[in-house]
Order: C-alpha cells, then structure tokens, then sequence
C-alpha cells in the first residue's frame, strides 16, 4: 500500500525583503528542519531577503510521486529566477530528491545545510547563484568548529 505524500511544498510564512535578488532558495529537508532553520533566520534577521520555499520530507514521502510535482515547483521558480536547492544530508532522500530537480541549468543543489550556512546566504540576497553556492559552501564549513572551554573558567 503507498502512502500518499504530506503536501509538498509550504511557502515560508515570513516577510520578504525586496531586493534585486536573482536566486530563489528551496529548502528539501527531513522532516521540519528546513522550516525550523528558517524560522530561526527570520528571528536573528528580522526578515527574509531572498525568497524561500520548503519541502519536508518524512519517512513516509515516495519520492516517485513527490518529484514530479517538485519539478512543476520548480520551474515555475526558475522561469524568472535562478534556484539554489539547499538539502540536510547528502545521499538522503531529501538530497536524492533535489539530485532529480537539477534539470536545468539554472539550479545548483548544496548539502549539508546548516543554520550559519543559511544566515550567510541570507546576508548577499544581490549575488549570482555561482557566487550564493560560494558562500553556502563557506557558510557552511566556516561555522563548524570545536568550542573548547576558555583556560580560565572553572
């Protein structure tokens, strides 16, 4: 017996800044980690300045049905924006999913989705999708690191 898919696609319920942003981000992630991550952009920001959308994929999900109606998402966004697909866990589900969207060549798809990696993105809304998949990747790396206890504190 298939399951039918949770609805796939939930438009981020934040304001968004206008700006003359030609990227579009779409979050696929497992379960509501993309929305809690946006979430917690839109608190530290005080806003979104690049237009985001997000997929939560459950246990549950069948790719095979999920895609198609992902790839109809998609190039409604890509018709008049580039698309920068953002996914937690490379080889995952989610990551396979966004793998299959990347038909066009205005999309590239970054794992290993981070919070720092999502605020960096966040913070150059005017940058090209090359210069944007850039700053992910840095994000990303540059806030991944070993916090070892001050000398001086007990």
């Amino acid at each position: 017996m298939k399951t039918q898919p949770r609805p796939v696609a939930k438009k981020a319920a934040h304001n968004v800044v206008k700006t003359n942003m030609t990227v579009s981000l779409l979050l696929i992630t497992h379960d509501e980690i993309g929305s809690a991550l946006l979430h917690a952009v839109k608190n530290t920001l005080g806003q979104l300045p690049i237009s985001t959308q997000v997929v939560s994929i459950d246990y549950k999900t069948d790719p095979e049905q999920i895609i198609p109606q992902l790839k109809q998402i998609v190039q409604h966004i890509t018709h008049d924006h580039s698309l920068l697909i953002l996914t937690d866990l490379f080889g995952s589900t989610p990551s396979n999913i966004a793998q299959a969207l990347q038909d066009f060549s205005n999309i590239r798809v970054v794992a290993g989705l981070n919070l720092p990696m999502l605020i960096r993105i966040m913070n150059y809304p005017g940058l090209t999708l090359d210069e944007l998949v850039e700053k992910a990747l840095s994000g990303g790396r540059d806030g991944v690191c070993c916090c070892e206890k001050p000398k001086d504190l007990h």
